[in-house]
């Protein structure tokens, strides 16, 4: 603070002596002094000075600069003119992915200014306004955003700008491999535009832990960012945008690799360290993978979102950058059974005398495998109650209770994992035995556990179980009443749909407003396609299965080889979208059926299709 006040001095005395000067960072900026209250230092390591300069304009606000001293600032400035050239090209296309480009202007060796961008904000000063776990919560950025834009109409504009400027940052900064990512150089406007500064490494330069890269996700993009751009903590229709977004602008770039190539190779000799051999070229050309079609591009940025979102490097590196301990919070709720409508004990419900898993049943209706029929006695004379569960409850009980006791309190529980699915009753029967031996051992259990409500809300007699017993007291598979929660058919699914050199290409991309489950849980949805007539089932396509949502993301190419032109007017596309719940269960969400008559594919057909039961779909 003393060196800062002194160089103060010295500018006050230039301003007395030469009256006014144009700023470096641009000429336009002409300032007659300065703003020795407005002025500070960052914390940072370079400790970077923030200037306010007294606006030769009377009816101008003051103009803010920082100035930096250590850094080599040529980096920034190439890194950022590569930004502006990706924003014009984006803009050219008719695409305004709403960038924030500041200024920046090396005016010596290690030394420099830099624009300040006014009513911004870094993501470590809103993060730790809630607390010094912050960075680990979703709703930091989406409550600064609220609270900025408080007005509905302000702050939906706010999101829009968000989700485009955020799609904008994650493909530059992928292509020029920006490293060194924390939450004190990504900022956010109150205007909802999010932009990066602090370009000391790029072209995949990470700092390193030793022999870990401190930058371990391909880009910067977390579950808070996800936060603002889904309005809550589930993937929504806005999420499609901005995958769509991200990968649209990452193809358009991708057609001026060589610009970009040869405008880096023009600077090989300037002697910034990050760049100075082909290797450091041949990093932005891996980046850009100029070899791959626009769909196969399109598939692969998308893998590079969810790998960001799912990354808690960073997330990790966030908290580190915080310099503060962790604290780990606990709810102080207890957790319940999702199948079970309220939670019973043993007040309720009598003390269970002793459990037997008599036996198993196949169920087909509506989605097929097996349930396992426990009898429960109590100590009440006579009170024998029969209670159906599948596999998958009882692995729920079993998770819900190690959340509550010590494993060395409970029994081992049987593996999920079989090989292969055609052994179902066999794998069934095994399961059986597991099972009884498991449930005996925890109702034999240390009374804390033998007499915990989970326990006892999982063997309490359920609605569907009652009405199984009242309609039928041995049911068979064949017209059981009871089977896993489904739920409604619908939703929309977006299709790209192309014909070339005997290849039936179909991009699956998104699909939105599939409806929960019965038990309002969200689907593990995936889609599955035939090309029929196909007696053999010798064209089935998969896609990988998303999970826990009912607006999954997919970008994921099904290609038909072999296909003659005009076999296409006697075929049709079969699509079914379920959702995997099992080993042995496929629970069917919708399907649809395309006719290829109905589509001119002399070029590419993309759109939404409907969702139903069986029936032919339009575009």
């Amino acid at each position: 603070q003393g060196i800062l006040r002194e160089g103060l001095e010295d500018v006050k005395q230039f301003f007395k002596t030469h009256g006014s000067c144009r700023l470096p960072l641009s000429p336009s900026l002409l300032v007659k002094g300065i703003v020795p209250r407005d002025c500070s230092y960052f914390n940072s390591n370079a400790v970077p000075l923030k200037l306010s300069f007294q606006n030769v304009d009377p009816l101008g606000e003051n103009i803010r600069v920082i100035f930096k001293c250590g850094d080599d600032l040529r980096q920034d400035m190439l890194t950022l003119q590569m930004i502006r050239i990706m924003n014009k090209i984006w803009v050219q296309e008719g695409l305004d992915m709403r960038m924030v480009i500041f200024r920046c202007f090396s005016t010596g060796r290690g030394r420099g200014m830099v624009e300040m961008i006014p009513n911004a904000e870094t993501l470590r000063k809103i993060q730790v306004e809630h607390g010094v776990t912050g960075s680990f919560k979703d709703r930091p950025l989406a409550d600064w955003l609220q609270k900025h834009n408080p007005e509905e109409d302000e702050y939906e504009k706010a999101v829009e700008n968000f989700i485009y400027s955020c799609a904008g940052c994650c493909v530059a900064t992928y292509v020029l491999g920006i490293c060194d990512r924390h939450n004190d150089n990504i900022m956010l406007k109150t205007t909802g535009h999010m932009f990066h500064i602090d370009f000391g490494r790029f072209l995949g330069h990470a700092q390193m832990f030793g022999n870990i890269k401190r930058d371990r996700a391909p880009f910067v993009f977390t579950s808070d960012m996800a936060y603002v751009i889904n309005g809550g903590d589930k993937p929504s229709s806005r999420f499609h945008d901005f995958v769509d977004l991200c990968c649209q602008a990452y193809n358009l770039i991708r057609k001026h690799t060589h610009l970009f190539l040869n405008l880096l190779g023009l600077m090989l000799s300037c002697g910034i360290p990050e760049l100075s051999d082909l290797e450091d070229l041949k990093y932005v050309y891996d980046a850009l993978r100029p070899q791959d079609s626009d769909a196969d591009a399109t598939t692969y940025f998308t893998r590079l979102i969810e790998s960001s979102l799912g990354s808690v490097a960073t997330k990790l590196n966030f908290f580190i950058h915080n310099l503060a301990q962790m604290k780990f919070t606990g709810s102080d709720a207890r957790p319940t059974l999702s199948f079970a409508p309220r939670t019973y004990t043993i007040k309720t419900s009598g003390r269970i005398r002793d459990v037997f898993l008599c036996r198993h049943e196949r169920v087909f209706n509506p989605s097929k495998g097996y349930i396992y029929v426990v009898k429960v006695q109590r100590e009440s004379p006579g009170e024998v109650t029969f209670v159906q569960r599948t596999f998958e409850e009882f692995q729920e009980l079993h998770n819900k209770l190690r959340l509550l006791f010590p494993s060395s309190l409970l029994p081992s529980f049987p593996s999920r994992f079989v090989i292969g699915r055609s052994r179902g009753e066999a794998v069934a029967e095994r399961r059986k035995e597991e099972l009884n031996g498991y449930i005996w051992h925890l109702i034999h259990a240390a009374p804390e556990v033998a007499e915990c409500d989970l326990i006892y809300t999982f063997f309490h007699p359920l609605p569907r179980d009652e009405k199984a017993a009242g309609t039928n007291p041995t049911p068979k598979a064949a017209d059981t009443t009871w089977a896993r929660p489904l739920g409604k058919v619908g939703g929309e699914v977006k299709l790209s749909i192309s014909y070339k050199n005997n290849k039936l290409f179909i991009m699956v991309m998104h699909i939105r407003g599939l409806p929960p489950l019965q038990d309002g849980n969200d689907p593990d949805p995936y889609v599955k396609t035939y090309l029929l007539p196909d007696p053999q089932k010798t064209t089935k396509r998969k896609t990988k299965v998303a999970r826990k949502t009912c607006n999954p993301t997919y970008n994921e190419m099904l290609v038909y080889d072999g296909i003659p032109r005009g076999d296409l007017q006697q075929r049709e596309l079969r699509l079914s979208v379920l959702s995997e719940e099992g080993f042995w269960e496929n629970i069917l969400l919708g399907e649809v059926g395309i006719r290829l008559r109905d589509l001119d594919l002399a070029q590419e057909k993309m759109g939404w299709f409907a969702l139903g039961s069986r029936g032919h779909g339009t575009l």
